[in-house]
């Protein structure tokens, strides 16, 4: 959960991240991995301005991601931690079966209550580098 969205266009993002970084190209740059001077073609407007590749453009979303309201994904971390949370999710179910009974295949919504221990597990593979397979057998409890 969020307060404000994500900035959607391109310049919106490299002017996030250049107040993030105080205005500085070479800090920006670094963080980015490009040079100094390409950044500074990005964020200045006028005839030399350029626009980043789509390569690019993914480097900038994702460091805006990362860099976007901290505080608010730490907090609702610890809550999770805390009192746990709820996972919803939507699954197809049923059975071969007659069309329109209940026993029909049909998109159900499936919603389990897990406890703090598991948010503490789930974060804990993933700060670690865990796939979605390695995080499938942390224990659930239900």
């Amino acid at each position: 959960m969020r307060t404000r969205p994500v900035p959607v266009s391109v310049r919106a993002r490299l002017g996030f991240l250049f107040r993030a970084e105080k205005g500085s190209t070479k800090r920006l740059a670094a963080a980015l991995g490009v040079s100094q001077r390409t950044v500074q073609r990005w964020v200045t407007s006028g005839p030399g301005m350029r626009q980043p590749g789509p390569v690019q453009a993914q480097v900038i979303e994702d460091a805006v991601r990362a860099r976007w309201q901290p505080r608010i994904r730490e907090r609702l971390r610890a809550d999770a931690e805390a009192r746990g949370f709820s996972l919803h999710t939507r699954a197809r179910f049923g059975f071969a079966s007659a069309v329109g009974s209940s026993d029909d295949p049909r998109r159900r919504l499936i919603t389990q209550r897990l406890s703090g221990a598991v948010a503490r597990e789930l974060f804990a593979a993933r700060d670690a580098g865990a796939g979605e397979a390695q995080q499938r057998v942390c224990p659930v409890d239900g």
